[in-house]
């Protein structure tokens, strides 16, 4: 059970049968009246935000979440085929599941699937990934003076936007958590 005490961001209910992830909480004692906590939820299942207020005091059942290391292995379609490391057991994601994740997805990548009663609810990349760039338009000379961007399109078939010095066949570190360019990689 997690008392309303033990809110923090990041951490996991469940309400009414459905996983929640609160987002942002703020505890509130008014001048007049019983304490409450105000928070903004986020439905692991179908990813709405929810604003709810609580009574101070109140409990909640941690959701069935497990959190598996699995390795991509290929995509077919819209399909994506992963490996749990341990059992060798063998799980297909949709795109859909996938979200802007399938951008960065490379094969033999190591991912951390979220599972909810057994169905897979969220696939969490590492931090950061390296990729090639397989095609991007030329930097015009003197343009750099703005600090201006292009889109590059990666070796996974995702884009990002890069400095406008970088060229075709340049490594990248990414950071899939805001799917921008950090820097390059030597």
């Amino acid at each position: 059970m997690i008392a309303t005490s033990d809110f923090r961001n990041g951490a996991k209910i469940e309400i009414d049968g459905a996983p929640y992830v609160i987002v942002e909480f703020q505890h509130v004692k008014p001048g007049k009246g019983g304490a409450f906590v105000r928070t903004k939820l986020k439905n692991l299942k179908t990813n709405n935000m929810l604003d709810k207020t609580f009574r101070s005091g109140e409990r909640f059942e941690q959701p069935d979440l497990s959190e598996v290391e699995m390795q991509f292995l290929y995509a077919q379609g819209e399909e994506y085929h992963l490996m749990d490391t341990e059992t060798y057991e063998q799980l297909f994601v949709t795109a859909a599941q996938l979200g802007h994740s399938k951008d960065f997805l490379k094969e033999n990548m190591i991912v951390n699937i979220l599972f909810y009663q057994g169905t897979p609810l969220e696939v969490s990349l590492p931090n950061f990934v390296e990729l090639e760039i397989v095609e991007t338009p030329p930097g015009v000379k003197g343009d750099t003076a703005s600090g201006g961007t292009k889109v590059a399109k990666l070796e996974t078939g995702g884009t990002v936007k890069v400095p406008l010095y970088i060229e075709e066949g340049t490594r990248i570190k990414i950071d899939t958590r805001t799917a921008s360019y950090v820097e390059r990689v030597k």
